[in-house]
């Protein structure tokens, strides 16, 4: 057994004295690489996340907002980087957005200039000069969320979002890369192309200079792996510089004791795999639901994610759902996208308007906490999807179940699975009470039930199994409910 928000103390402690030479980054487990190696603990990577500009503004607080997640246990947080994108106020209704800086407060790589006439009222950039206090800024997040004992996912690029037939962008205007953002005559090309091998208009260059640069500030940090972009089946992003990228960080950090890993956003919802990047170690899906993308893509033996959450209302029920349906699929990874986080209230307080394409909270942090403390009673690294074993489960019933067969299974239970759905934005709600088998060898099992909005223990049993189908009956639940089963 492990506590996925604990910290080995010696890690811990060599992370405050900053040198962390000796220890290990963030790796794939090595007896099951579907899940993570963190501080010499099996881990899943479980949170519910700001809208990723905690470094890239100015304004926001990341202190107070890493103490709220480990507050809760959570153990992951994803941020952008900044160095070519940021929003408009209003992008995506999302209120007070902390990806939409406000004037003067956007936080780059690069240095400013002394001309004036950037977007923001500042001057221009230079994009062969650095901003050092940006990388200041970074470290400091980066060492403060590792005494948290909190891995940090660095999403290094993001397309620039089209709209309409003229497939015009309302964040390009805002980069630093646009052409009257910037005094060294790059970028005079289209969004669509800007990453891109060949019409990227020079913008490689200063690409490639910034993922050698935060490649190496980071280096000596064993809580950080990097994404190379963020939906990238969007405007335009090719996957010859997806693939570029990767390759730049393999070689960047070929001489670092303990490599990243790297991470490819896939898909929307799910897509097969079919041709992986070698360097590539997890995989990641937003809005997955149902989970598929784990079944889909499981036989790759990587860490397979899902990214992003939002578009289904402001629910906790939804994304509770989504949080426990995919990990009890077989996922490693669990991102909340979560829009309670803003500057002014970093400890995920603010009260978002009922427009938001998401949703979070303090109340919904308590029920992920949830998630994160049943995870933490498994030995999840000897399971593996095991729906096989299931037999005789009640028509509108979805259940997604983990085994290691004879010593452990855990098990998801709710009615809200497609096609039955009543509405994506809230989970089916009645008296259920499910009646179901499970092929187990011979063995005196503990059978525990959760709820998991609550974490109340609704039922338990010692059972004496003679082997073959081991028949179970759940307790009354109104929405969700999950069972573990340990033998004895």
């Amino acid at each position: 057994m492990f506590r996925i928000s604990c910290v080995v103390m010696t890690a811990a402690l060599s992370c405050l004295s900053g040198d962390v030479h000796s220890v290990e980054a963030l790796k794939l487990h090595p007896a099951n690489p579907h899940y993570f190696l963190f501080r010499e603990k099996p881990t899943v990577l479980i949170t519910s996340g700001e809208h990723y500009g905690c470094v890239a503004n100015l304004d926001f607080d990341y202190v107070k907002y890493l103490e709220t997640l480990a507050a809760h246990g959570f153990n992951l947080t994803r941020i952008f980087t900044g160095a070519t994108y940021c929003e408009p106020v209003g992008a995506f209704n999302i209120a007070q957005n902390a990806m939409a800086p406000l004037k003067g407060r956007f936080n780059t790589p690069w240095a400013r200039s002394d001309q004036p006439g950037a977007w923001d009222d500042g001057n221009k950039w230079d994009l062969t000069r650095w901003n050092e206090d940006y990388f200041k800024r970074f470290r400091d997040f980066v060492d403060q969320a590792s005494q948290r004992g909190i891995v940090v996912e660095v999403n290094l690029f993001c397309p620039f979002y089209e709209e309409g037939e003229a497939k015009q962008s309302k964040m390009w205007p805002l980069s630093p890369f646009h052409p009257s953002n910037n005094i060294n005559g790059l970028g005079n090309i289209s969004s669509h192309d800007v990453y891109t091998l060949d019409k990227n208009g020079g913008l490689l260059a200063p690409q490639e200079r910034f993922v050698r640069r935060i490649v190496e500030e980071l280096k000596d940090f064993d809580n950080v792996f990097y994404e190379v972009c963020n939906e990238p089946y969007f405007a335009g992003v090719t996957m010859d510089w997806q693939h570029y990228i990767a390759d730049m960080i393999t070689e960047a950090q070929r001489s670092h004791p303990h490599p990243k890993l790297i991470s490819q956003n896939i898909a929307n919802h799910s897509a097969r795999v079919t041709k992986p990047h070698p360097a590539v170690s997890i995989f990641t899906f937003h809005y997955a639901y149902p989970p598929v993308a784990v079944a889909d893509n499981y036989a790759l033996n990587k860490a397979i994610g899902e990214n992003e959450t939002g578009f289904r209302g402001t629910s906790d029920e939804v994304y509770r759902n989504e949080a426990w349906d995919f990990l009890l699929a077989g996922g490693s990874m669990f991102n909340n996208l979560d829009f309670s986080f803003v500057a002014g209230h970093e400890d995920g307080t603010f009260a978002y308007p009922d427009s938001s394409p998401g949703g979070g909270g303090v109340n919904y942090h308590k029920q992920l906490a949830v998630l994160v403390k049943f995870m933490s009673n498994l030995e999840f690294v000897a399971m593996r999807p095991a729906n096989d074993l299931v037999r005789a489960l009640p028509a509108g019933t979805s259940m997604q179940a983990l085994a290691n067969p004879g010593k452990q299974y855990a098990a998801y239970l709710h009615h809200s699975a497609k096609p039955s759905w009543k509405s994506a934005k809230k989970l089916n709600t009645g008296s259920f009470q499910d009646t179901f088998e499970l092929d187990a060898p011979a063995a005196t099992y503990q059978i525990d039930w959760t709820d998991p909005a609550t974490g109340k223990e609704l039922a338990n049993e010692i059972r004496n199994h003679t082997g073959g189908a081991l028949k179970l009956q759940s307790p009354m639940y109104a929405q969700d409910l999950a069972v573990r089963i340990s033998a004895k």
